[in-house]
């Protein structure tokens, strides 16, 4: 994705230099930056297969004999319709949980120049003062709004635009395991009662028996971690507090009540993502990342022009070297 910037003076383009604006963000991005992946995005394949190939077996086999041994009202078709919805759903909010930006904030180019207070924590690597409850990742590198961990089976960080989405996939992924387990041991009975007893029964489905303990495993994998995030939503907790002030008696100032902590989840609107794809203004160029003084807004919003035209200088002599590394290192 790339960016240009045009520096100026005495409405003569002095110099027009593009480069890739964010080649120091790890994310992979598709689609003009409109999709956002985490720099471990392949790990997608390993949790796509975990889903697909059990959900498979169940409908080639376990689904397919209900089909026939349930045919009151039909409720062997309903089994296998209820199992593709339910895994259509799990995929789409994998979807939407490894392909968008978690609240990434965008760097500075410089340090600021005002300090702030002491409580405020300054990110070196970003050049930013992090907002309240932003922490950088050091998978992702990057700073994320309200961040609560780096999930390496989405591929991505987990942070204040994709936390809903997020839970919404870990306990629906529960649903799926506990509706398979379920299925796959009805089938195990009814074979039981076809062939009069329980080892017969599993040698004439022994699919339903791996599903049975494939899906059980997962379950107490993904229903403990329902069960945990539930906790923190009522709470008003990100994972990576839980972990770091759990031994701390540190007064929650962010709880709500159990209520609201839930709206605030999931009816709160979702704050706009970056626009990746757009371009660089030249007003642009330094983020004030909420420090916007006096002196700040005179002389980046042309109270000062001289001031801006050196700056520009500056900043394109950075730009050009930097430019000029990558074609000797192409060369």
């Amino acid at each position: 994705m790339l960016r240009s910037i045009c520096l100026r003076k005495d409405d003569m383009c002095l110099a027009i230099v593009t480069i890739s604006f964010f080649d120091f963000i790890l994310q992979k991005f598709l689609c003009n930056g409109r999709l956002v992946f985490g720099p471990d995005a392949k790990s997608l394949l390993v949790t796509l297969l975990l889903i697909l190939v059990p959900v498979v077996i169940f409908c080639t086999n376990v689904a397919r004999n209900l089909v026939h041994e349930v045919s009151a009202y039909n409720a062997g078709y309903a089994i296998l319709v209820v199992a593709i919805l339910l895994t259509v759903y799990v995929l789409l909010l994998l979807f939407l949980t490894s392909a968008q930006d978690p609240g990434i904030v965008p760097r500075n180019l410089h340090p600021p120049e005002e300090e702030v207070a002491d409580e405020v924590k300054y990110c070196d690597t970003c050049k930013l003062y992090r907002p309240p409850r932003c922490s950088h990742c050091s998978v992702c590198d990057n700073c994320v709004e309200r961040f609560d961990h780096h999930c390496p089976w989405v591929g991505q960080c987990i942070g204040v635009r994709n936390y809903r989405y997020f839970f919404l996939f870990v306990s629906s992924s529960a649903l799926l395991c506990g509706f398979v387990v379920a299925m796959s041991a009805l089938n195990i009975k009814l074979q039981m009662d076809n062939y009069g007893t329980l080892w017969k029964g599993i040698k004439a489905t022994p699919a339903s028996v791996i599903l049975v303990a494939y899906s059980f495993f997962f379950l107490w994998f993904v229903g403990g971690l329902t069960c945990f995030h539930l906790y923190l939503i009522s709470t008003n907790q990100t994972t990576y507090e839980n972990f770091r002030y759990r031994g701390d008696d540190r007064i929650r100032v962010y709880d709500k009540g159990c209520l609201k902590n839930f709206l605030q989840v999931f009816c709160s609107k979702i704050k706009p993502a970056i626009k990746f794809h757009a371009y660089v203004q030249e007003n642009e160029q330094r983020p004030s990342n909420g420090l916007n003084t006096p002196e700040a807004e005179a002389r980046y919003s042309g109270g000062d022009p001289r001031v801006k035209v050196e700056d520009d200088r500056e900043i394109g002599g950075d730009l050009l070297k930097i430019s000029q590394r990558r074609d000797d290192a192409e060369v």
